[in-house]
């Protein structure tokens, strides 16, 4: 058997793998935090229950409707991206005059609620969802068997991450959403409605959870959980990147998954604790982190 420095090529290559799946949704749900920070400067921590509400929508579309996974791919992110609007048109939208820490607060309490609402319905236990029949199997590449699924949760991933920094970076919508954050008064005296561009924008950064909520949800199971587990992780990703850095986030989520992938190869005690690690190394190199930019 093959090895690389003393470790079996497939084991090492099965974890890189495991690696760029994980980094996969911590880009994802990266991706819509940094969208939400920073276009609207708020930091939304009800985005692990929005994720969780993404893989419980598709969940109940499949057992109620009887609909399949790529229906739900496009019908759940609009779906709980409109339970994010009216969250922002009733209550963040008070607080944008005030302190962050109020926003953090009320989207704290937020994501307690929903994730108290959900396991008093469905309990802890994970529900199961089937992928679909198109993505079952798997390719044998000679130096490890690729999933078909996962190949394709990678390649979206990517696809979507990208596409999303192309439009809000070299696009004039995400020029017109940049300026609606630095002088709402002046774009305001353009014609355009900012208020109502704010909520879309919203909406958007929680309809990219619940998009990864679904891509997740044949991996992991269904569970209220899902969420509260994997948004620590998440919230250390976006620092490292830099707090509101599109780049950054994407970047930054696939790469910290591939280095928590090879952690549980060589240092497996590790594997928990690396991105942390990582992220107490980085604030005190570059507090603004790799991607941001000090204010």
């Amino acid at each position: 058997m093959t090895e690389i420095f003393g470790v079996p090529t497939q084991a090492l290559f099965g974890q890189l793998l495991i690696g760029l799946i994980n980094g996969s949704f911590y880009a994802l749900l990266s991706l819509g935090l940094a969208v939400i920070f920073g276009l609207l400067n708020i930091i939304n921590f009800t985005h692990g229950a929005q994720y969780m509400m993404g893989a419980f929508v598709a969940y109940l579309l499949g057992s109620k409707l009887g609909l399949g996974y790529w229906w739900s791919l496009l019908l759940v992110p609009p779906i709980v991206g409109a339970t994010g609007m009216l969250i922002e048109r009733l209550m963040l939208s008070k607080l944008y005059k005030l302190d962050h820490l109020y926003g953090l607060l009320l989207t704290f309490g937020l994501a307690l609620i929903i994730q108290g609402l959900f396991r008093n319905e469905f309990g802890t236990s994970g529900l199961p969802f089937s992928m679909p029949a198109e993505l079952s199997g798997g390719r044998n590449l000679g130096f490890m068997f690729l999933p078909n699924y996962r190949g394709w949760v990678i390649v979206a991933s990517l696809v979507i991450c990208l596409g999303t920094w192309f439009v809000i970076e070299k696009t004039k919508l995400g020029s017109y959403l940049r300026a609606a954050t630095e002088n709402p008064a002046l774009v305001q005296a353009f014609g355009i409605n900012v208020p109502r561009m704010i909520t879309l924008t919203y909406g958007f950064g929680v309809a990219l959870a619940a998009l990864a909520g679904v891509m997740a949800a044949p991996i992991y199971q269904v569970s209220p959980q899902m969420g509260a587990d994997l948004i620590i992780v998440v919230f250390a990703v976006v620092v490292i990147g830099g707090m509101g850095s599109i780049l950054g986030s994407i970047l930054t989520g696939f790469g910290l998954g591939i280095v928590e992938g090879l952690t549980k190869v060589f240092y497996p005690e590790a594997s928990n604790t690396v991105i942390f690690v990582i992220m107490a190394i980085v604030l005190a190199a570059k507090p603004a982190g790799l991607f941001g930019t000090q204010k």
